[in-house]
């Protein structure tokens, strides 16, 4: 019952904040905070699965005025534990296909998110070059998963190598973050399914770094 009750409250919750959220960007125009904003819409849907969540924020990073964030990938409740530690200025990079997502993907490109084409080798790299252009000109960080997809509880995937591509061409600190286990833990018909931690690392620094440096930084 306590599952049924959580998926219809999902639903209707997915409705307002898209159309707010859409709404949202209009007003913010071409704001560099877009996603900011839409993120701390989703950040209190963690407690509707019963997830707790702290986080945690190295003072170093909060130095850092431009960065590409780079997270671990679990599953769908990224989307709600992540949103808790999002930073200003803040795009992220994701697959095209998100485009076509009702509801979630029209937010997700209204918001000023860059979307890649991942399985095309060719568009990725012009992608990632576009992208470093527009850090350039704007300021603006990125944030990007580099498994390249959910884990669902298979540990850490082998990463790609876009994000530090970008670091480098960039020439701005990678910045990781991490959230904790969450394979598993929700269960739609208890009402507590515990803690979640996200946490926002140290800084790593590639200035004077090369395209050769990529494998050591990986």
């Amino acid at each position: 019952m306590i599952a049924i009750v959580r998926l219809i409250i999902l639903f209707c919750l997915i409705i307002l904040v898209t159309a707010y959220g859409l709404l949202l960007c209009l007003v913010l125009g071409r704001s560099k905070d877009r996603v900011y904003y839409v993120a701390k819409t989703f950040s209190p849907v963690a407690r509707l699965f019963g997830l707790s969540v702290t986080k945690h924020v190295s003072y170093k990073s909060l130095d850092v005025k431009q960065a590409v964030y780079v997270a671990n990938h679990q599953n769908n409740y990224d989307l709600f534990t992540f949103s808790h530690v999002v930073p200003h200025g803040v795009v992220t990079v994701g697959k095209s296909s998100l485009r076509w997502l009702p509801f979630f993907g029209w937010l997700y490109w209204a918001s000023g998110n860059f979307l890649i084409h991942r399985h095309d080798r060719n568009k990725a790299i012009a992608t990632i070059s576009e992208i470093v252009d527009n850090m350039r000109e704007t300021g603006l960080s990125i944030w990007m998963f580099p498994e390249g997809t959910r884990s669902r509880g298979r540990g850490w995937l082998p990463f790609k190598r876009g994000a530090f591509h970008a670091a480098i061409q960039a020439q701005v600190p990678i910045i990781p973050i991490v959230c904790s286990s969450t394979h598993k833990q929700v269960s739609l018909n208890r009402l507590d399914n515990g803690p979640v931690k996200v946490e926002i690392m140290d800084p790593i620094f590639t200035e004077g770094l090369t395209d050769a440096d990529i494998p050591d930084l990986v």
